[in-house]
């Protein structure tokens, strides 16, 4: 069966399930607006679950590959959570060390897509970490909409302490270098700006789609920047201008890119806002960056 794009849905209906994905309505909310989509004996529901992930489909290294070791590891978070789980992937047979990146995950915790961006960032030779913010409540629950519900309810001052925790972990794991990047997607996105503004020793940060942090941290960025937009995310880019002006002010040095006519989300293979164009092209950019500001 061929799997679905964002061009076999409405942009109103995209705009729909974006604001259920991030909470600003609930299920209920989006089956009863999206009904008007729902012709020719589809139902919303059905529109629902084929927006939905679908992390088996979109799998691109094997949890078992040989190539790769994985683990999950607790750490210690004592201005955040107190204790937090994150899954580690680095390559089996690394000769040295190698540079580190912590990958933030979207707003519904340590899904099995961030498990497995980490484990093709291990493929590249990177040692990669993905943090579980929701460690605190039990974890991820394996469940994309009671993930969002946990998601909800967590202290995110407490959290946000528990990724400037957890990067300090991976740049001290005696399997790194010590340079460390950051890479985020939508929620995470936001997380790996923040990241940059609080770690004057992050070596570079790369935000896919997130939210800005208040223009006034701009200057605390020392890292360089690679910041990647959808092209059809209004949510994320109208903040973007006032951002880029404190950046410039603050001579940080970033580059942004902006993929034309895609969704936000559209790095996420799992579901049909992925742009598999786009996505390749962001993913190929945003190595090149980390091997060039990370290793020596």
């Amino acid at each position: 069966m061929t799997r679905k794009t964002a061009a076999d849905f409405d942009q109103e209906l995209l705009i729909l399930f974006d604001a259920y994905v991030h909470g600003v309505i609930d299920r209920r909310g989006f089956l009863d607006k999206a009904q008007k989509f729902a012709v020719g004996g589809v139902t919303a529901g059905m529109l629902l679950a084929s927006l939905s992930p679908d992390f088996v489909a979109a799998q691109v290294v094997p949890k078992d590959d040989k190539r790769i070791v994985t683990e999950m590891v607790e750490f210690a978070s004592p201005k955040g959570s107190g204790k937090v789980k994150g899954y580690l992937a680095k390559p089996a047979n690394a000769s040295g060390k190698l540079p580190a990146i912590l990958v933030v995950h979207e707003n519904r915790g340590l899904n099995p897509h961030i498990e497995d961006i980490a484990r093709r960032l291990a493929l590249d030779n990177f040692v990669a970490f993905a943090p579980d913010a929701l460690t605190p409540l039990g974890g991820y629950p394996g469940d994309e909409d009671k993930a969002r519900e946990l998601f909800a309810k967590l202290d995110q001052a407490k959290t946000r302490e528990d990724f400037i925790a957890a990067a300090g972990v991976l740049k001290a794991r005696p399997e790194a270098t010590g340079k460390m990047g950051a890479v985020g997607f939508c929620y995470g996105g936001g997380i790996a700006h923040m990241l940059a503004t609080q770690l004057p020793d992050l070596n570079a940060a790369v935000p896919f789609y997130g939210n800005h942090p208040p223009a006034e941290d701009a200057a605390k960025v020392k890292a360089p920047l690679l910041i990647h937009f959808a092209g059809m995310d209004d949510r994320i880019n109208s903040a973007w201008p006032a951002y880029e002006a404190a950046l410039k002010a603050a001579s940080v040095k970033y580059t942004a890119h902006q993929y034309a006519g895609t969704q936000h989300g559209f790095n996420n293979d799992t579901t049909p806002r992925f742009d598999a164009a786009a996505a390749k092209l962001a993913w190929e950019r945003t190595l090149a960056f980390f091997n060039q500001n990370l290793r020596a």
